[in-house]
């Protein structure tokens, strides 16, 4: 199953690709304002892509044997991932003003940028690493 690594991981990396591509494109059509944003197919397909990304996400870690809660830079991925959700989600549909819907937007990408940066460098610190 090893031999599979690299495969898995770049199915992964083109998910979170794709889903960060998906939520800033929605994040454009809310400040916008645009109309279609509400679109089915722009409602469901994130949550199609979430999926197989969570789930490449628990079969890498397995493969590594790298777990949350156990191994630091893992952990601040899963709770960093947990603050995007959570601004996404005001972002998109809970935030009652644009300023608060625009700044949640701003604070989601910047949190997206923090967890691939743990990931590059597999340091809770992220990219405060990078010299």
């Amino acid at each position: 199953m090893i031999a599979y690594y690299p495969y898995i991981k770049l199915f992964h990396v083109g998910c979170v690709i794709l889903s960060v591509s998906l939520f800033t494109f929605r994040g454009a059509l809310m400040l916008a304002d645009a109309p279609w944003r509400q679109h089915i197919v722009l409602r469901t397909t994130p949550h199609l892509v979430d999926t197989l990304l969570l789930s490449s996400a628990l079969l890498l870690s397995f493969l590594l044997q790298q777990y949350p809660f156990v191994h630091g830079w893992l952990t601040a991925k899963v709770l960093a991932l947990i603050v995007y959700i959570v601004l996404g989600s005001i972002a998109l549909k809970r935030g009652r003003t644009p300023l608060i819907r625009g700044t949640a937007f701003v604070a989601a990408l910047l949190t997206v940028v923090y967890i691939v940066s743990v990931a590059l460098t597999h340091d809770p610190r992220g990219a405060l690493t990078w010299r």
